[in-house]
């Protein structure tokens, strides 16, 4: 096990994307008239790739076309004191291509806030990094690694 200078362990790649698949609600840093943003949304994975649905015309929508992003999932237990957060960086884009979209809407993406969301916005994940804490040496959450698509 990798350990970092803050003593938190190092996740693979794939331990990365595996934690991202297991849960629903992560945030999406952009850019909005040249200032950080940041969004909670709801998302999921396809294959490596991010999936975010929200409305056509949205801020997020508009300021994330074409545009490098950051993406952050976590979870945390605080009675423990142990948990893991997982960033991604990469290009995001608005899909727009009919067969895509179909394809997108079979995915188990959920939105949580009210009202449609008709437009999907996907971010390659180029860059993954992750860290856990755990309160000893072995930690209780179990990950075992995504099937290759």
């Amino acid at each position: 096990m990798q350990l970092d200078s803050s003593g938190l362990q190092v996740l693979s790649r794939q331990e990365c994307l595996c934690l991202l698949s297991a849960t629903p609600i992560g945030r999406i840093v952009f850019t909005d008239h040249a200032l950080p943003a940041v969004q909670p949304v709801t998302f999921c994975l396809d294959g490596e790739t991010i999936v975010i649905r929200t409305a056509t015309g949205s801020k997020l929508a508009a300021a994330t076309r074409h545009a490098v992003v950051a993406f952050e999932a976590d979870s945390f237990d605080l009675d423990t004191r142990t948990g893991w957060s997982v960033t991604a960086v990469g290009r995001a884009r608005a899909v727009h291509e009919p067969r895509e979209i179909a394809r997108l809407d079979t995915l188990p993406l959920t939105p949580w806030a009210p009202g449609a969301r008709a437009h999907y916005i996907t971010v390659e994940t180029e860059q993954v990094t992750g860290r856990r804490i755990t309160k000893g040496p072995s930690s209780s959450a179990e990950c075992h690694p995504l099937p290759e698509s």
